[in-house]
């Protein structure tokens, strides 16, 4: 297991849809590992594979003291019910922005013994999953911002 470094904004592998694990291997187990050690700080919410430099589909979670991870996530239910707050990423430190997510989401996906497995929640565990499934899919949280938001955080971006 190692902590491992954050790719920031500007990184291309932040903006490449990441590829499915077809095989889960030794190297499948330690990318696991490591991503659970890294998100283990005080502050992180969730951190996605391709955020240290891995462009699998995986991703662990650290919401109200539940460390998990997911393999080959696939947002599964979205309700209807919106919630917007800040929202900060790791790939882009230092800056949080109101960002309208659904109040509840379900994602379904592989644990490391091929099972299915089903992670849901409301609030900050619903932003989370949303969160790391766009990272997954090359996305950053920027991307839903409102156009003014946007440009405001394109600006803070540039100055970083």
């Amino acid at each position: 297991m190692a902590m491992r470094d954050i790719r920031v904004i500007g990184d291309p592998v932040l903006r490449t849809v990441c590829d499915p694990i077809t095989k889960i291997d030794d190297r499948v187990r330690s990318l696991v590992a490591d991503l659970l050690e890294t998100v283990d700080t005080e502050g992180r919410a969730g951190l996605a594979a391709n955020q240290i430099g891995v462009s699998l589909r995986a991703f662990s979670y650290n919401i109200d003291d539940e460390i998990g991870y997911v393999l080959n996530p696939v947002v599964a239910e979205l309700s209807e019910q919106t919630q917007e707050g800040d929202e900060g990423c790791l790939s882009v430190p230092g800056l949080w922005f109101a960002t309208k997510r659904a109040f509840y989401a379900r994602v379904v996906g592989q644990d490391l013994d091929g099972k299915e497995i089903m992670v849901e929640g409301t609030g900050l565990m619903a932003r989370c999953l949303q969160h790391e499934v766009d990272h997954l899919d090359g996305h950053l949280y920027l991307d839903r911002l409102d156009r003014a938001t946007r440009k405001k955080a394109m600006a803070a971006v540039r100055e970083l």
